[in-house]
């Protein structure tokens, strides 16, 4: 579904970094690492890291369904 927009764990926003995670690690022609894009974006924590790192977009799939 959607990304959560903040983290189960610690509460911080995660909802923020998930469009431009997306587009540089997984819509780019040249994907760049995750660990460094989650870097410059400023998400530190493991927990945080786990929610954008883990996250599948199903929006499209589940849509014709509602």
């Amino acid at each position: 579904m959607m990304v959560p927009v903040r983290c189960f764990t610690c509460g911080n926003v995660v909802g923020e970094h998930w469009e431009e995670f997306k587009a540089r690690t997984r819509e780019a022609e040249e994907p760049e690492d995750p660990e460094k894009v989650l870097d410059e974006l400023g998400v530190e924590r493991h927990c945080c890291r786990r929610m954008l790192v883990s996250h599948k977009d199903l929006v499209d799939i589940v849509s014709p369904y509602q």
